[in-house]
C-alpha cells in the first residue's frame, strides 16, 4: 500500500509522521494534504534514505542535477557530484546519466545518498536503443516500462515520465517555436511519435505506469515535455496544452493512490510567472508544483544560476513547491562539482526567499537569528548560521588587531559600530 493510500484511509504512518516534525507541522494536517494530493512523501524507498515532505504549507525544496554524459563519464565524479549536492542542502537529487554503465550508476547513486532520488527513464531506453544499432523511433514500448519498473526496483523514489506530451501537441509544435523542443525526454518522445505515427506509450498505456508506481510506492513526476526553451516561446498553446493533459493524467492517478508532482517551466519572463503558477495550480487541484527556474531571461550563459533564482523566488512566492537548481553552465557544459554546489545554493536562496514570500510559519526566524548576530557584531555566530558558512568564511575580511571586530568594507565608520555607540551612549544618559 502506497503512503497515499494509507493517508486515503486516515493512517498517520511513522514516516509521515517524522515528516510532520521536520516541518513543524500537525501530523494530522500533512496527511490530508497528503490524502488530497497536495503533498507528497518521498524517500522512503531506501532505509538510509531521509524521507520529505513536497506540496502545500511545506517549505519549498530544492533538487540537484547530476549524471554522466557520452563526453564524460566517470561515476567517481558523479559520486562526488552527489556529495557536495546533499552538503551544500539540496533535498533531492535526480541521476541523468546518458553516459556509460547506466545501471552501475544509478544503483551506486541509491546505494549512496541519504536524498530521495529521481530519474528519467526514458533516457535509459534511448541510450539503450540506440547502443544497439538502432536509432531514436526504434524503442520498443515494452522495453520503455522494463526500463521505468527497472529503475522503481532499484530504489529510485520519483520517476519524471513524460505522459502529457501526446501526439496531437509533438506533430502542432514541432516546427513552430523559436526554441524548439528542450526537454531531452520531450524531444526523444517527440522523434518517436512523429516517425512512428503513433500515440506516446506512457500516456497511451497510462495505466501501466500507475501499476509500477503503485507497486514500488513511487511518485510520479510528471514531465513537461513542452517547456519552454527560450522566453518568446513562453506560455504559448503547446505547453497549455500538455498542463491541460497533465490536469487529467493527475485525476486518474489520484483515483489509484498514486502520488503525483507536476514539472513547469522552464523560460518565462519575470511578469508572467505570479499567472503561470496560479493558472498550474488552478488545473492541477492543487499538485505539487515543480520548476526548473524559471529562467527570466536568455541572455546570460555562464550566469543561469542567477536568472533562474530570480525566476525561482518568484515562483516559489506564488505557489511553486519544489525547485530544480540551475547550474552557471546551464546551456555550455556538463556541470563541474562546483558548478553543481553554487546552483544549490542559488536554488536555496530562491526557496528560502519565496518561503517567507508565502508566509510560511517560521520561514522569517532564521533570518532573524542572523540579524542579531551581524548587530551584535558576533561574526561567528552570523557566518556559521548563513546558507553558504564556507564561502562567507572565506570572503570575511576582519581588520588586523582590531578588538571591535570590524570588517575591510567600512573599518571605523561602520554603521552597525556607529549605533550600537549611539544606544549605548543614549543608555547611559539614561
Amino acid at each position: 500500500m502506497t503512503e497515499f493510500q494509507r493517508a486515503l484511509r486516515g493512517e498517520i504512518t511513522p514516516v509521515l509522521k517524522k515528516v510532520a516534525d521536520d516541518e513543524h507541522m500537525e501530523p494530522g494536517r500533512l496527511r490530508r494534504l497528503v490524502a488530497e494530493g497536495r503533498a507528497v512523501i518521498t524517500g522512503t524507498a531506501r532505509e538510509h534514505c531521509r524521507a520529505i515532505g513536497i506540496g502545500s504549507g511545506l517549505k519549498t525544496k530544492v533538487n540537484a542535477n547530476i549524471g554522466t554524459s557520452p563526453a564524460h563519464d566517470s561515476m567517481d565524479v558523479e559520486l562526488e557530484k552527489l556529495r557536495v549536492s546533499i552538503d551544500a542542502g539540496a533535498d533531492t537529487v535526480m541521476d541523468l546519466s546518458t553516459g556509460g554503465d547506466l545501471d552501475a550508476i544509478r544503483r551506486a547513486i541509491c546505494a549512496k545518498s541519504t536524498s530521495p532520488l529521481g530519474t528519467v527513464p526514458v533516457y535509459q531506453t534511448i541510450v539503450e536503443t540506440v547502443r544497439s544499432g538502432r536509432e531514436v523511433p526504434d524503442a520498443q514500448t515494452d522495453a520503455m516500462f522494463e526500463v521505468v519498473e527497472r529503475h522503481a526496483r532499484d530504489g529510485v523514489d520519483f520517476l519524471t515520465i513524460h505522459c502529457g506530451l501526446v501526439r496531437r501537441l509533438a506533430e502542432a509544435v514541432a516546427a513552430t517555436r523559436t526554441a524548439g523542443v528542450v526537454s531531452r525526454g520531450g524531444c526523444f518522445l517527440l522523434q518517436w511519435m512523429i516517425a512512428n505515427k503513433r500515440e506516446n506509450p506512457y500516456y497511451e498505456h497510462y495505466d501501466r505506469l500507475l501499476d509500477i508506481a503503485e507497486k514500488y510506492d513511487v511518485a510520479l513526476s510528471l514531465g513537461d515535455g513542452l517547456r519552454p526553451g527560450a522566453i518568446a516561446d513562453a506560455t504559448d498553446a503547446a505547453q497549455m496544452g500538455e498542463l491541460l493533459v497533465i490536469g487529467e493524467l493527475v485525476d486518474r492517478a489520484r483515483a489509484r493512490g498514486v502520488s503525483v508532482i507536476v514539472e513547469g517551466p522552464g523560460h518565462v519572463p519575470l511578469q508572467d510567472i505570479p499567472s503561470h503558477m496560479i493558472m498550474q495550480k488552478r488545473i492541477t487541484k492543487g499538485a505539487p508544483f515543480y520548476v526548473l527556474g524559471p529562467l527570466v531571461t536568455d541572455v546570460a550563459p555562464g550566469y543561469d544560476h542567477i536568472t533562474s533564482a530570480i525566476g525561482g523566488a518568484v515562483a516559489a512566492w506564488y505557489g511553486a513547491d519544489f525547485l530544480c537548481y540551475v547550474t552557471p553552465a546551464e546551456h555550455l557544459r556538463l556541470p563541474s562539482i562546483e558548478d553543481v554546489r553554487e546552483g544549490v545554493i542559488a536554488a536555496r536562496i530562491a526557496a528560502h526567499a519565496g518561503d517567507i514570500a508565502k508566509g510560511l510559519d517560521g520561514a522569517s526566524d532564521w533570518d532573524l537569528e542572523v540579524s542579531r548576530a551581524r548587530a551584535e557584531l558576533d561574526w561567528e555566530l552570523a557566518l556559521s548560521k548563513s546558507i553558504d558558512p564556507e564561502t562567507a568564511r572565506g570572503m570575511f575580511d576582519p581588520i588586523a588587531g582590531d578588538s571591535e571586530k570590524l570588517c575591510s568594507m567600512c573599518g571605523i565608520y561602520c554603521a552597525i559600530r556607529g549605533t550600537r555607540k549611539t544606544r549605548n551612549g543614549r543608555k547611559r544618559q539614561g
